[in-house]
């Protein structure tokens, strides 16, 4: 005959002997890690070369996107805006502009993918005007992500 208290033990060992099934143990909770390194060292390289290149692209679409809205300036006034007055001038009306129809952007002058301004020439070393980013590292040449993008 059972009584409660052999009833107890005998689902507290029960209980107990089910909890030790149920955990890993440390050397499978290794193996995990070890695969899971492996697949973060095999994907994130890939994953950062694809973030470089959308950064990239985003630069020469703003490029372009500020070459139409200097073009459109230049229909309304007849020239771009010079050296001095720089991409400001598609936001703010320049001084002694009077046939100024802006502004020629809605969100204002946007920085480059990397955080600086883009840098912006009239008249240009390589055509007439000159819209460039300086890359990823913000000099000057380069190559792969830290090269120049311009808009010619």
């Amino acid at each position: 005959m059972l009584t409660e208290s052999t009833t107890v033990r005998r689902t507290g060992v029960a209980g107990c002997a089910a909890r030790k099934a149920s955990g890993f143990t440390l050397l499978e909770l290794l193996v995990v890690m070890v695969i899971i390194g492996l697949l973060v060292g095999y994907v994130a390289p890939r994953y950062f070369q694809q973030v470089g290149k959308s950064e990239v692209k985003m630069a020469q679409a703003q490029i372009e996107s500020l070459q139409k809205a200097l073009d459109i300036y230049r229909l309304d006034t007849g020239q771009y805006p010079t050296t001095e007055q720089g991409l400001k001038a598609l936001v703010e009306r320049p001084p002694n502009e009077p046939r100024w129809a802006g502004p020629y952007l809605t969100k204002g002058v946007p920085m480059d993918p990397w955080g600086r301004p883009y840098l912006y020439r009239h008249p240009g070393e390589r055509s007439e005007l000159d819209l460039t980013s300086l890359g990823k590292d913000g000099r000057p040449g380069g190559t792969g992500e830290a090269a120049d993008i311009t808009n010619r």
